[in-house]
């Protein structure tokens, strides 16, 4: 009895200290239980994105110019973020302080480089890539970089413009070629590509046209043709355009010009006063991109996303008078009714602008202005 007691009461201290569950026992010492080493557990963490209370766009003066109070409103409704547009001069400007400031950049995404500076902006390496999930609803045409470093926004079309009290549309030029032909002589205005947008962006379909070979003649021709060149956009549409007062019909403009007129029109008009010739116009394309270096890249996609969306897109054209470049934007009646698109509008690589914009608009000047 006593050595079957033994071994019962062995069992049940064996027993207790397997279980090893820290109680205590009759005789009120610790049970024990036996040392084991766990299994190491990986347990996955996913780092919440940085969500900044600002964001900073850095752009050219016209873009910043338009901005107002309700621009980015809905944004910041959405996300919380606040955004700050920070002005930069013309494009050119815009494009060299972002890769001046490559390493410390001024903000959080860039817009408004076009498709004269594209290529420089990318090769200076200024860009992270970000596809838009709402990229598919832009023409594959205005998609101009592969590896998705910016995003088109909005494109305008640089077209000659006529005025109608002068010109009537049967009478109006039908292709670049007519220009230099006697009805026309001393009938346009064009300013020029070394301090303009509109005058390099027609300089450009010029050698779209004409071909590197062609268009320092064609624009000799024009010359001889009594062409007027101007500094700026505003000198030709405002004091030479006979729209305003000018003694020429024909002004190198925007396709939105004619409903632009309209909307602005004292006394309202139902007529645009003004028509668009097709032919030799040339596309524009402005675009955004996140700036490499941005501390929140997650919430600078974000901006862009918005950018393209349907809600920002329809300000655009009333706003900046440019086109969308999301198709599923709705354009005001003014465009739908009073300007028309090219089928066809010229354009030439970025690349090749890049590496031959100075020669070329130096060849131009020493041509036509020297």
């Amino acid at each position: 009895m006593r050595t079957r007691l033994a071994v019962f009461t062995s069992i049940v201290a064996l027993l207790l200290a397997a279980c090893g569950d820290g109680d205590t026992d009759d005789t009120g010492e610790e049970a024990t239980a036996p040392t084991t080493t766990a299994a190491p557990t990986t347990t996955a963490t996913t780092q919440a994105p940085a969500v900044p209370e600002e964001l900073t766009i850095i752009s050219h003066d016209s873009f910043a110019g338009g901005v107002t109070e309700e621009t980015f409103a809905s944004f910041t409704a959405e996300t919380g973020v606040r955004v700050k547009v920070l002005p930069a001069g013309d494009t050119g400007s815009l494009v060299n302080q972002a890769i001046l400031t490559k390493d410390n950049p001024l903000a959080d995404v860039l817009f408004g480089v076009d498709d004269t500076f594209l290529s420089r902006a990318l090769d200076g390496g200024i860009f992270i890539s970000h596809r838009s999930s709402l990229l598919d609803q832009t023409p594959e045409n205005i998609r101009l970089d592969p590896q998705n470093r910016v995003t088109p926004i909005d494109f305008g079309d640089v077209c000659l413009n006529y005025d109608r009290d002068v010109m009537s549309d049967a009478d109006a030029p039908g292709s670049l070629a007519d220009l230099i032909t006697e009805q026309y002589r001393g009938q346009l205005v064009v300013e020029s590509p070394a301090t303009s947008s509109p005058g390099l962006a027609f300089l450009l379909s010029t050698i779209a046209v004409f071909g590197e070979d062609g268009w320092k003649d064609y624009w000799q021709a024009l010359v001889d043709n009594d062409v007027e060149v101007v500094p700026d956009w505003d000198t030709a549409y405002y004091a030479s355009f006979s729209r305003w007062g000018g003694d020429r019909p024909l002004v190198v403009s925007y396709a939105s010009s004619p409903p632009a007129e309209v909307i602005f029109s004292d006394p309202p008009t139902d007529v645009a006063p003004t028509g668009v010739v097709t032919d030799g116009c040339y596309r524009q394309i402005e675009f955004a991109g996140i700036l490499e270096g941005t501390d929140f890249p997650d919430a600078a996609g974000d901006l862009i996303d918005y950018m393209l969306s349907v809600e920002f897109q329809e300000q655009i054209p009333l706003t900046w008078f440019v086109f969308p470049a999301n198709t599923a934007a709705a354009l005001p009646s003014e465009f739908v009714e009073h300007t028309v698109l090219p089928d066809q509008p010229a354009n030439v690589d970025p690349a090749l602008i890049d590496a031959n914009r100075e020669r070329w608009i130096q060849e131009w000047t020493e041509l036509v202005l020297g």
